[in-house]
């Protein structure tokens, strides 16, 4: 099972189709466009020696686990966190436009949306991964783990 069936299983994605406006269907496809981007700008972040580099301590330091919650919670997603961890895996906004720009030619959908959806997607990975690190880490914040998880979802996002 890849990211983007876990993160509607868990309701993700359902959740930012609601905040935003738009249909399931449709937050579903954006998403299927825009995490593999998320997920390979993760990936290129994670050479550092602790498995996730500095986006694992960004993401331990925002809370873990509860990034996800924060998106899955009643309340407008805090997208100021999933913007703080797109500016660590891409390094600038122009990149993150650049992503939504190439995702709405993919897929039809407004750029303004992506756009939204981007940093609400980033905290839902980044949760869910910190969730799953937990409980296979022994609720630990081992980078090794995470990076092991990363690896893990970027080649079921492939198949």
């Amino acid at each position: 099972m890849n990211l983007g069936q876990m993160l509607q299983q868990s309701g993700a994605i359902e959740s930012m189709a609601g905040e935003l406006g738009i249909d399931a269907q449709t937050a579903k496809m954006g998403a299927s466009v825009l995490l593999p981007a998320i997920m390979a700008g993760m990936g290129r972040d994670s050479s550092g020696s602790s498995g996730l580099g500095g986006l694992g301590s960004l993401i331990g330091g925002m809370g873990g686990g509860g990034l996800l919650d924060a998106v899955l919670g009643g309340s407008p997603t805090p997208v100021n966190q999933g913007n703080e961890i797109l500016g660590q895996i891409f390094g600038s906004k122009d990149v993150s436009r650049g992503v939504a720009a190439e995702a709405a030619g993919a897929t039809g959908i407004d750029p303004s949306i992506l756009k939204k959806m981007l940093p609400i997607l980033a905290m839902a990975a980044a949760g869910y991964m910190a969730k799953q690190n937990s409980g296979s880490a022994g609720g630990g914040a081992g980078g090794g783990a995470l990076g092991g998880l990363l690896g893990s979802l970027i080649g079921g996002l492939a198949r």
